[in-house]
């Protein structure tokens, strides 16, 4: 299981004139990542800067910080701070700031920007989602009903299948059940199991 945002979320701070707008959102790879930072972009494009961290895998190693030429650290360092302290992926947040005319020091900019994406996380629903794998079972017809009753028991998604004189079948399994899973397989005889990539 994982913590991440249920759907997307906007913060927002303002400091000595200058206006900082913190958007969140789910993501799950660097491709939907990468769409969402060029939208942004286009949109606000009259922005002096768009700062972001973004951390996704359950295992919570990917992840990215970008200060968009403002002082190192002051940035995207914070933005990932309220990512890390809230235990976050599968997530991205933007912050765009609009120039005040008055310089804030790097005290005030870390300040800015952790505030307003502190703010986007207060406005989103924080949700745990389950981790899951895959498996291929290749098995003969007759022996359809055991196979159901595993599917039935552990409430397996069929994500691809194929009856023929023999059957195939890709199922979606929560990691946390896929041994018990797998052991069930195991005991249908002629049940052939694989773990596709």
């Amino acid at each position: 299981m994982f913590r991440t945002i249920a759907t997307p979320s906007r913060g927002r701070y303002r400091e000595k004139g200058s206006k900082f707008i913190a958007f969140a959102y789910p993501v799950d790879n660097e491709v939907a990542i990468r769409d969402l930072l060029t939208s942004l972009r286009k949109t606000y494009h009259d922005a002096r800067h768009h700062c972001y961290a973004w951390r996704t895998g359950a295992a919570m190693k990917n992840y990215r910080l970008n200060d968009d030429r403002e002082p190192s650290g002051s940035a995207g360092k914070p933005i990932f701070g309220q990512i890390q302290s809230r235990g976050l992926t599968n997530i991205l947040i933007v912050v765009i700031r609009y120039f005040g005319g008055t310089l804030l020091g790097v005290g005030g900019l870390i300040n800015a920007y952790r505030t307003a994406a502190a703010d986007a996380l207060n406005n989103a629903q924080i949700i745990d989602q389950k981790v899951f794998d895959h498996i291929k079972l290749k098995f003969d017809y007759s022996r359809m009903n055991a196979v159901m009753k595993v599917i039935k028991e552990f409430e397996l998604e069929t994500e691809d299948q194929q009856f023929d004189q023999e059957c195939i079948l890709t199922l979606k399994v929560w990691k946390r059940n896929m041994e018990r899973v797998s052991e069930k397989i195991a005991r249908i005889e002629g049940c052939k199991l694989d773990f596709p990539e």
